[in-house]
């Protein structure tokens, strides 16, 4: 764990103490709060995400076409939600992740995700995946040392507006497994007995008001919902270090780049340098 030395803003090792959830999270890469947010707060926060679906049409951020399940995002939601900028900022959440990202860590990605109560599977992460890195490969024959906490550089927080039980296919982790220094293997990537380390699926169940952590590097998918299953609907959040850019909005909208440098762009490679990059998971 670690803190932000002033003067200077240097990461040095932290010396207080964290709650449990905190070091679940550094452990396992995952942990589950319950109730960071409940009542009237809830109620709010729900119904004031609702108009945002209502209010603003479809984000097609992937390559601007139109998917099956386009319409079950709404992107860069403090822009468009005063209640869910407020929830990004709550203590419930902040005081778990920043002693592993620092109390300068801020908003990389914001998009919530309402999956429809449906009969099968829709889109949702269906698939063993890692939202980033690993920030730190390794190769099969390298394990990283059981006496040496892993870094974490990016979290993933779900607020839950909505129960996710197992009929939901709720997001399920592989507890460990971002240590491995590696994505999951791509021929078992949609294999539900996946292990890692001896350690397989374990399931974040939620109610609503709950909010799901998970490391960027830590192995998660969906779960097959059931046949018949009520959906899900939750606020999500990421949170990166300080040094780590914000992908809130994709690069050709938002960059650094007047527009003579922007003319004398002559190849890929440079788009690149300069900051213009593909889309990539965080973006939107």
């Amino acid at each position: 764990m670690l803190t932000r030395l002033w003067p200077g803003g240097y990461l040095v090792p932290r010396r207080e103490g964290a709650s449990s959830a905190t070091e679940e999270l550094e452990q396992d890469g995952a942990t589950l709060v319950k109730r960071v947010v409940h009542g009237d707060e809830l109620s709010a926060l729900r119904e004031e995400i609702e108009g945002v679906y209502s209010n603003y049409g479809q984000d097609f951020r992937d390559a601007k076409k139109e998917r099956a399940w386009s319409n079950d995002f709404r992107y860069e939601m403090f822009n468009r939600s005063p209640l869910a900028q407020r929830a990004a900022a709550h203590r419930g959440i902040l005081d778990v992740i920043e002693p592993l990202l620092g109390e300068d860590c801020h908003i990389i990605a914001n998009t919530c995700w309402r999956n429809p109560a449906a009969t099968g599977s829709t889109h949702g992460g269906g698939n063993w995946h890692i939202d980033a890195g690993p920030h730190i490969p390794l190769r099969e024959d390298q394990r990283w040392p059981d006496e040496l906490p892993h870094p974490v550089f990016a979290i993933g927080v779900h607020l839950y507006l909505e129960d996710c039980p197992m009929s939901s296919g709720p997001t399920a982790v592989i507890p460990g497994s971002h240590k491995s220094g590696r994505p999951p293997p791509q021929d078992k990537n949609t294999d539900v007995e996946l292990t890692w380390n001896d350690e397989g699926a374990l399931p974040l169940v939620a109610e609503a008001g709950d909010a799901a952590f998970f490391v960027s590097d830590v192995w998660h998918r969906r779960l097959p919902p059931e046949p018949v299953h009520p959906g899900r609907f939750f606020l999500q959040i990421h949170y990166g270090r300080r040094d780590i850019a914000q992908r809130v909005k994709p690069t050709h909208e938002l960059n650094h780049l007047e527009p003579a440098a922007l003319e004398r762009i002559e190849s890929d490679r440079e788009r690149l340098l300069l900051g213009l990059h593909q889309q990539g998971f965080y973006d939107g």
